[in-house]
């Protein structure tokens, strides 16, 4: 249930924007996700740092979207989300020697140093990709392909990759225990 309220304010957009326009939608986005994270803080008296970097990129780059009114800003978020979401990864590893995804994950699967690595560059990579993606999809086709992309496109390839990374560590696994 938490996964699906995580895509709340995102559904909200997505909503508002079929019925209104972008303006509108980036404003029901500001709210929801302002709305999400305070019931977040009211529940748990905390916000993860991943909460805290959405709301404040999603409050940076909606307000100059609305303030301008011009969609660039709002484009740009994705992109920036991914950037720092590789870049995170990134220097988690290679700066304070930790790796985020075996953190994560490491309680329930038990693979060799090397393999989390690989894993870690391989979504370093996907943000990468996800993100310059993003800005071919923002500025070279219609705004409405945008948002689908934005909303579906994006989604399914997230769904994909964690797929593909967990079949990737669960074989890498399995090798240990013979």
């Amino acid at each position: 249930m938490k996964q699906f309220a995580e895509f709340i304010p995102l559904i909200i957009f997505f909503a508002v924007y079929k019925t209104v326009d972008i303006y509108a939608a980036t404003g029901a986005l500001m709210a929801a996700t302002c709305i999400q994270m305070l019931l977040v803080w009211l529940k748990h008296k905390k916000l993860e740092k991943m909460h805290l970097v959405t709301l404040v990129l999603v409050l940076f780059f909606g307000g100059l979207t609305m303030f301008f009114q011009d969609d660039a800003f709002i484009k740009w978020k994705v992109t920036a989300v991914n950037g720092l979401f590789a870049i995170g990864l990134l220097v988690s590893r290679y700066g304070f020697r930790k790796n985020l995804l075996k953190q994560m994950l490491g309680k329930e699967m038990t693979v060799p140093d090397p393999i989390w690595d690989k894993a870690n560059l391989a979504w370093v990579g996907f943000f990468s990709f996800c993100g310059a993606l993003n800005v071919y999809v923002a500025f070279n086709l219609p705004q409405e392909v945008w948002v689908n992309f934005k909303v579906f496109g994006l989604l399914g390839l997230t769904l994909l990759f964690t797929f593909a990374t967990a079949i990737y560590l669960y074989r890498r696994q399995q090798v240990l225990e013979k």
